[in-house]
């Protein structure tokens, strides 16, 4: 087998976001417009949907989902937090579902932390451990059912 990892994460990606409802030519397209944003800009994306509070909370959730390492990038490097924005920014349904999980995230973070804070004022072990809860179906009660279909889309967005 000669792909790369990268070649086979890009497979999966493309399967993933076809099952999700987003079609290949859609996915195709917002990757050509993320790198023609990083071309004409040098790096320097201002989001398209989300707000300053919400682009941050997707780049910490994408930081945590796919780390840097020595061997491949980060999600931030291969600028996940700027193709799930000008995906929320291309679709209605995707922009609420995103947008309203980052509300649950703070809210219920709110109520599982000293002091109430949002997702981004915990510590990262209150992070981690919250993402614990919400990253697997079996944990699934009222409660976590929408944060766990939240992060879900969040966590094959970042590795799309």
């Amino acid at each position: 087998m000669s792909d790369t990892r990268r070649d086979v994460l890009k497979n999966i990606a493309m399967a993933v976001t076809v099952a999700a409802g987003v079609s290949a030519v859609d996915a195709q397209h917002v990757h050509k417009a993320i790198g023609d944003v990083k071309a004409k800009n040098a790096g320097a994306y201002k989001p398209k949907m989300l707000n300053a509070h919400e682009y941050a909370t997707v780049r910490k959730l994408a930081e945590i989902i796919i780390p840097a390492d020595d061997v491949s990038g980060s999600a931030l490097e291969a600028g996940a937090p700027d193709f799930i924005d000008l995906i929320a920014a291309n679709n209605e349904d995707i922009g609420t579902q995103i947008t309203g999980g980052i509300a649950w995230l703070d809210r219920a973070m709110e109520k599982r932390t000293p002091g109430g804070k949002a997702f981004l004022d915990a510590t990262p072990a209150e992070q981690t451990a919250f993402l614990d809860v919400i990253a697997f179906r079996k944990n699934s009660t009222p409660e976590t059912q929408y944060g766990i279909v939240f992060f879900d889309w969040i966590r094959r967005l970042t590795v799309d």
